[in-house]
């Protein structure tokens, strides 16, 4: 409790509750403040249809941030000048102790619509930082707003190095927690002669190469398909693709599927060939699974705060076809050493559990507004 007896309130600051990654991380973590008793406000800027968002935990308020019909005029300029009157008067009348935002532009928005508030902002950045401020205007705004904000939350150390040594001492690493539903024994039966992939089917995730390494040794592992689990408008070039590749018998486009832990616990290898993630949580959840992984190593180090070549899993080089081949001949011509790489991928369970990952953002949090009422 605050020193006036009330609750200590967290706000949650995002785009939209659209399903995806870090989507996902806001959602679990309003729950769990909530729990923990907790006041919760999750403000979004749009709504989805029901069926394409997060559902929030019950007792999470929701507000938007958005303009109504009412309040658009015909300017870009006055209409970005609105929204931020807008989400600054939101900050004033629901009063949180503190805010944390996620992606890009939002972070700005949080810490300029904050100022003169009693809301302290948290800034995240989830993805690639030279994604999500990509060109110099970006950084500038970026290196001017963020040293005002209470914290800046990071994902991995080799992030750090896109900011200015002003942002880095404001910085924090904190961790995505693992999703409940992969902490369970590993399986530890005769494994399916499966590969699998989780993610959206898009140009970033790079499934081409996987595809193309997969036709490569085909013939070398007549047993093997490949599962490529998502959705997106790379589909019907990659259909295409395994057809040319004479691959399209043995390469399945599942669609977005419910209960992706249980369809690939059996599996026997797990690829990752994205050209740029922040830490991937289709790769924690492949890792808690003990499944043998090769992946990319990412530029933002979200790979390598997750994983050791060679010893809880393979790493290659972005975009380096011969080297996933190379790395899944070894794995599929040994299975003895794949399943020793997932027996201790299996041991991230650990480190990113709930209760400790949840803990760490809640005691990082209590300390700003600990401080913020002193």
């Amino acid at each position: 409790m605050n020193g006036n007896n009330r609750k200590k309130h967290v706000a949650f600051y995002i785009g939209s509750l659209h399903k995806g990654g870090a989507e996902r991380v806001f959602v679990n973590l309003a729950g769990y403040f909530q729990k923990e008793g907790y006041q919760v406000t999750m403000v979004t800027q749009y709504r989805y249809p029901d069926e394409e968002e997060y559902l929030l935990p019950q007792g999470v308020k929701r507000i938007l941030s958005d303009l109504d019909a009412d309040e658009l005029s015909g300017s870009r300029i006055i209409n970005f000048y609105r929204r931020l009157a807008k989400l600054h008067r939101i900050w004033k009348s629901v009063q949180p102790d503190l805010v944390l935002s996620c992606i890009g532009k939002n972070n700005f928005m949080a810490v300029v619509t904050t100022m003169f508030t009693k809301t302290k902002p948290v800034v995240s950045v989830v993805g690639e930082a030279k994604e999500e401020y990509p060109d110099r205007v970006m950084k500038m705004l970026a290196d001017i707003l963020f040293p005002c904000a209470a914290g800046v939350v990071l994902q991995t150390e080799r992030a750090k190095s896109f900011f200015t040594k002003r942002v880095q001492k404001k910085t924090v690493i904190l961790p995505n927690s693992l999703n409940e539903a992969f902490i369970k024994p590993r399986y530890e039966g005769a494994r399916e002669k499966r590969i699998v992939a989780v993610g959206r089917l898009d140009a970033n995730k790079n499934h081409e190469m996987m595809i193309r390494a997969f036709a490569a040794l085909k013939d070398k592992y007549p047993e093997y398909t490949l599962t490529i689990y998502g959705e997106g408008e790379l589909r019907p070039f990659l259909e295409d693709l395994a057809k040319r590749l004479g691959a399209a018998d043995r390469v399945c486009l599942a669609g977005v599927v419910p209960d992706v832990a249980a369809r690939i616990e059996k599996a026997a290898l797990f690829l990752m060939t994205s050209y740029s993630e922040g830490v991937s949580n289709a790769l924690i959840e492949a890792l808690a699974s003990g499944l043998p992984v090769i992946s990319t190593d990412v530029p933002s180090g979200g790979t390598a705060e997750l994983m050791t070549d060679g010893e809880n899993g393979l790493i290659i080089p972005t975009g380096d076809l011969s080297a996933l081949v190379e790395a899944m001949d070894r794995l599929l011509g040994d299975p003895a050493y794949a399943g020793r790489l997932g027996m201790e991928a299996a041991k991230i369970q650990q480190k990113l559990a709930p209760e400790r990952v949840n803990r760490l953002w809640r005691d990082y949090f209590d300390r700003i507004m600990d401080e913020r009422k002193a």
